[in-house]
């Protein structure tokens, strides 16, 4: 069974990866990071968690608000390192625990949380700054992790409260997933700084102390302020501490307090916190009845015959080559795939049994291997195949014998009139 050892939070301003990229850790200025960071780097070289579950928000570098979510899990094997403008860090790529990643999704979802999941997205300094001066990453991160990214920078933003809850409901998720692993809950951000506009440069150390203190002792007193009181308090950028109650809420209601530190070279105020957690497993009942809650709403879909719900395990299964099939929006990738599909297929890295599936145009198939329908149709409309005739191929029917079960003789597909 997963449990919970600890959490742990650090601010993830830019300037400490800054100083591990320019080798400044041991100049006056920047030392006291280091320093502060010194107890944790060695808990968790003494504690070796298998996993770090990792709170950050993005800075408009992988999100961009064409599409905003407030709460965003990463569900991929590998994270690699984002361009914020002035080409990415020279770091390794750190690996994802994709299934533990997919249970707490389930979990989260079954919880009443609407997540949102993402791959093939690079991590920016809300990850990799902290990141790289808590581990070694020479030879390659020493553990995997499970990011959680959470949209504090277009308002309206989850509350401090949803946030907590949300905590409290990843304990349940994590406590009950079989795997004996041990997990470190990490919350980034803050705390006190503004950015932006004429108040650019805020900063509340007393704050910033009263604020730590209440999430160890009495975190729900936190649950009731409004973001503009954090802002008030903290900057308008350092109401993202409120992510920090995520971690508070995943940890038992007593925790030991093993590390605090505070320093403030100049924009952010750079707190790091390290809590040891009491946690006491629940009896195996009680996990076992979460796991039943997590699969009630699709209980019996399994029975269900020639039905492929498509969840989280399918779409990492046929990722590849639904991204393939997705790229038949962009016009140049159809015209390349209808002149050479060969040299397409090599370029996107598909497997021999994915290509396969699409030389012979196995709609069935397809679906049975991981595709999900509304890419298929995609790739109808590039062919000049209609969704009536890849029905029938799904259904093992002539197109003729499926046509007399439809109430109307109609064929139809997603491609737009062709150009006169």
């Amino acid at each position: 069974m997963a449990r919970i050892i600890g959490g742990l939070a650090v601010s993830h301003t830019p300037t400490i990866g800054f100083a591990v990229d320019h080798d400044k850790q041991q100049e006056a200025a920047w030392a006291p990071i280091f320093e502060g960071f010194e107890p944790i780097r060695a808990w968790l070289q003494e504690q070796r968690p298998d996993v770090l579950f990792y709170i950050f928000n993005d800075h408009v570098t992988s999100f961009f608000f064409d599409h905003y979510s407030a709460f965003t899990l990463g569900v991929d094997d590998r994270y690699g390192v984002a361009d914020e403008g002035g080409n990415p860090r020279e770091l390794p790529p750190v690996g994802g625990h994709a299934a533990l990643s997919r249970h707490i999704g389930e979990s989260l979802m079954a919880d009443e949380f609407d997540m949102s999941f993402f791959r093939d997205k690079p991590l920016d300094h809300g990850f990799f700054s902290p990141m790289s001066a808590l581990l070694p990453c020479a030879d390659g991160w020493p553990l995997r992790i499970v990011p959680l990214q959470v949209g504090v920078l277009q308002l309206p933003i989850p509350s401090a409260r949803r946030c907590y809850k949300l905590g409290q409901a990843l304990r349940r998720a994590i406590e009950s997933y079989p795997e004996d692993l041990k997990v470190a809950i990490v919350a980034t951000g803050g705390v006190s700084h503004q950015v932006h506009g004429e108040r650019c440069g805020f900063n509340n150390p007393e704050w910033d102390a009263q604020f730590i203190e209440l999430l160890v002792d009495d975190p729900e007193r936190l649950t009731e302020m409004t973001v503009a009181e954090y802002a008030t308090l903290g900057g308008m950028e350092g109401a993202e501490v409120i992510t920090w109650l995520i971690m508070r809420g995943a940890l038992s209601a007593r925790v030991d307090k093993l590390h605090q530190d505070y320093y403030l070279p100049s924009m952010t105020g750079i707190a790091t916190l390290l809590l040891q957690n009491r946690d006491q497993a629940l009896p195996a009942p009680a996990i076992e009845r979460h796991r039943r809650h997590m699969r009630h709403q699709l209980a019996g879909a399994e029975q269900l015959e020639g039905t492929y719900p498509y969840t989280l395990e399918r779409s990492a299964k046929g990722y590849r080559l639904n991204k393939f099939l997705h790229r038949m929006i962009e016009p140049q990738w159809r015209q390349r795939f209808l002149a050479e599909p060969e040299a397409l297929y090599a370029e996107a890295g598909l497997c021999e049994e994915e290509r396969d599936l699409l030389r012979r145009r196995d709609w069935r198939g397809l679906i049975h291997y991981g595709v999900i329908f509304f890419v298929l149709e995609k790739l109808g409309a590039v062919l000049g195949v209609s969704n009536l005739d890849i029905y029938a191929a799904m259904r093992g029917q002539s197109l003729e014998d499926f046509m007399k079960t439809r109430n109307q003789q109609v064929r139809y597909s997603v491609a737009g009139k062709a150009p006169r």
